[in-house]
């Protein structure tokens, strides 16, 4: 990350009106070069990077539902379950071995960018995650995604 980069990623940006967001439960914004999107969920705020981590699904099109109670965003596409607070992929497995056959609920690890989510005298921030290493929705906030994959697929459809 650029010097330039980490001053971006480190300072807060005015996203609204918190009685505006609480309202519209989302909020799609371009923050620092990155696509994030905010929600605010049960009396909490959550931010996350807006296209999921598999195959570039809209999560502002997703919706919100508990699993193994934590709040999950799941992509209209394909049904991933994202959870809000770490970004983990969520999945259901069974043990063959263990019967009777019961699911339960395993990560895959941090597969979606969290941002952090502040709010001050009515005012919403954002403040972008800087942590080193690559998460794998970031590859969907790349100039090469945008002006190849956005661009070829609003082609297709018009």
């Amino acid at each position: 990350m650029s010097s330039d980069e980490e001053v971006a990623a480190s300072r807060p940006y005015f996203i609204g009106k918190k009685e505006n967001i609480i309202q519209t439960r989302r909020v799609l914004k371009s923050v620092g070069g990155r696509d994030v999107l905010v929600m605010y969920h049960q009396g909490d705020f959550y931010a996350i990077d807006s296209r999921c981590y598999h195959s570039g699904g809209p999560l502002q099109e997703g919706d919100i539902e508990d699993f193994d109670g934590r709040p999950c965003i799941v992509c209209p596409w394909h049904k991933y379950k994202i959870t809000l607070d770490e970004g983990e992929g969520l999945y259901q497995a069974v043990d063959p071995s263990v019967k009777p056959l019961k699911p339960t609920w395993c990560s895959k690890g941090i597969k979606q960018r969290i941002h952090t989510v502040t709010e001050s005298n009515g005012d919403v921030f954002l403040t972008l995650n800087d942590s080193p290493g690559a998460i794998d929705s970031d590859y969907y906030q790349t100039e090469k995604y945008r002006d190849t994959i956005l661009k070829e697929g609003l082609k297709k459809t018009h």
